[in-house]
């Protein structure tokens, strides 16, 4: 029963950092729309989609896995009560693959990304081009923190269920 709590633990953790994702995806929206509304110059109007194309995607990511762990939450039980040594087997799977996901797409393309966003604002001398680059930036960065923070739960919820499995 040990391991059930720990399971919910875990997901509401990850609810808990979705709306990090959320609350920079509405942090980005404002600024479309301040940039919309107040902006004057080039630059300032070239912020306008990119910051609310990234603030929306935020804010999708952030629902999705709000959405998917709350629902996981209430699933834990029944799955744990219908077969234990299932649910630890079948959680045991899914946070491998979880980590190995995170370690190619969080610790290798979004470095890559941030890395060839900083070329192009060196390179690229048009302010939409940069305005894209730095609202890239800020948005891997946003996902950086918060996913790498989510593979350390979900490193520590694999141990405690491969301990659990033994």
């Amino acid at each position: 029963m040990e391991i059930l709590k720990i399971a919910t633990e875990w997901a509401k953790a990850e609810v808990f950092s979705s709306k990090f994702f959320i609350l920079f995806a509405i942090l980005l929206l404002i600024a479309s729309v301040g940039f919309w509304q107040l902006g004057r110059s080039e630059t300032a109007k070239a912020y306008i989609f990119p910051t609310l194309v990234a603030g929306m995607l935020l804010l999708a990511v952030g629902i999705g896995i709000l959405i998917a762990n709350t629902s996981r939450i209430s699933s834990f039980e029944n799955a744990y009560t219908a077969n234990p040594s299932e649910f630890i087997k079948s959680e045991i799977v899914r946070t491998e693959k979880s980590m190995k996901e995170y370690s190619t797409i969080v610790f290798k393309i979004i470095p890559c990304i941030i890395i060839i966003a900083a070329l192009f604002i060196i390179f690229v001398d048009k302010p939409y081009a940069r305005a894209i680059c730095i609202t890239t930036i800020a948005m891997m960065i946003v996902i950086l923190l918060v996913d790498s923070n989510a593979n350390a739960r979900i490193k520590n919820y694999h141990n405690e269920l491969k301990l659990a499995d033994k």
